[in-house]
């Protein structure tokens, strides 16, 4: 297998690089997520201008606003822009799943309204998963859509969702057949947020303000034409949808960025002498390259044709291990001063991700059946 880059993708990074020079301020760490309005506006700004570029939807099907290149070119592209701090904001998550998602099952009208302005870097999303009651274990939603007349009746609730504040749509999950199966009974929703009945509430939390809110639905009436699929068939779309989040962010890039933040305070300091230390550097660089090849699998996978597999799984998982590895480290070297949003080796990050797109705990039970073909304990 030949590990290079071709001539193209090489000069495509440069190009990438060349326009975020141009587009970020000096010393740009990430949004301020406290002024919401602003964010929003810099982040619309940001991906109109990649989608000006042809960048931002550039390996969707031309059909969609896409340019058909490979899907190394978005690999690519998330490499350049995640450790940055993401400057496309949420909507990362519209060109990873979302959009496809739509493509694969959406109606002629909703792929033209929605795919649309997704290419156009003018929307944002965000995804009504977990809830109080089912969180890795998803497939327990009990949130309530109930079909009256032209519309869907949604009562419940979803927390831990982020990105709710500058939210135009949520891919919401609900329960539309509470006597079937769990994954059997499960539809989807494409949800304006600024429907009656929606109840915002922030959660604060240890990674940062603005990062999770709970929602909350009271006989919220979403239209029925609105629903994403088949009712009752939503599993299926949301398995898939999983498969692209997870490996949609280039996390082991982010590892790489603390972990030489980490490497630059030991010398500093005097930690780099440490043996130990240096045992653990070499442990987290030895992570991050396994993380990134197996991602680089799927990425392949992917440029090959070939439908979502559990090696998307076992990539998510080596890229939180990666990242707890240089989590644990930054603690030991920076010390509290490492707790700090936008601060050398933050953390925060670090064990954020170790729960999105399904914890990692959730991933490994994927991996063990799906596989490893092991079998369920019944204990």
């Amino acid at each position: 297998m030949d590990f290079d880059w071709t001539e193209e993708d090489v000069e495509y990074r440069t190009s990438v690089r060349a326009f975020l020079a141009e587009n970020l301020p000096a010393g740009w760490h990430g949004y301020d997520k406290t002024n919401l309005p602003k964010y929003k506006a810099d982040a619309r700004a940001f991906c109109e201008a990649l989608s000006a570029r042809g960048w931002l939807t550039q390996n969707w099907p031309r059909e969609y606003g896409g340019q058909d290149a490979s899907p190394w070119r978005h690999a690519i592209l998330s490499e350049e822009l995640w450790p940055l701090g993401e400057p496309r904001g949420s909507q990362y998550m519209n060109v990873n799943w979302i959009g496809p998602a739509i493509m694969v099952a959406g109606t002629p009208e909703q792929k033209a309204y929605h795919l649309g302005r997704i290419s156009a870097g003018d929307v944002f999303w965000c995804q009504g998963f977990s809830e109080p009651d089912a969180g890795s274990d998803l497939p327990s939603l009990r949130t309530r859509a109930v079909r009256d007349g032209d519309d869907y009746i949604v009562n419940g609730s979803k927390i831990w969702t982020s990105h709710v504040g500058t939210a135009d749509f949520c891919f919401l999950l609900v329960r539309t057949d509470p006597e079937a199966s769990k994954r059997a009974g499960i539809s989807i929703l494409l949800m304006p947020m600024d429907l009656p009945g929606i109840d915002v509430r922030h959660i604060d939390g240890f990674v940062g303000e603005q990062s999770f809110h709970h929602l909350v639905f009271t006989d919220v009436r979403v239209p029925a034409v609105y629903r994403l699929g088949e009712e009752n068939r939503g599993w299926d779309i949301v398995r898939r949808a999983l498969s692209f989040e997870r490996v949609g962010a280039a996390h082991y890039d982010t590892a790489t960025l603390i972990l030489n933040e980490v490497v630059e305070e030991a010398r500093r300091t005097g930690l780099l002498d440490d043996g130990e230390i240096q045992s653990k550097i070499g442990e987290a660089e030895a992570a991050i390259a396994a993380s990134r090849l197996l991602t680089y699998r799927v990425v392949d996978l992917r440029a090959h044709g070939s439908p979502p597999t559990t090696d998307s799984n076992i990539a998510r998982v080596a890229q939180t291990q990666a990242l707890r590895l240089v989590g644990e480290l930054a603690h030991v070297v920076f010390g509290e001063a490492g707790l700090e949003s936008h601060s050398p080796g933050d953390i925060r990050r670090a064990l954020a991700y170790s729960v999105a797109a399904g914890t990692t705990e959730m991933q490994l039970d994927q991996i063990a059946s799906g596989h490893l073909n092991l079998p369920k304990f019944k204990g």
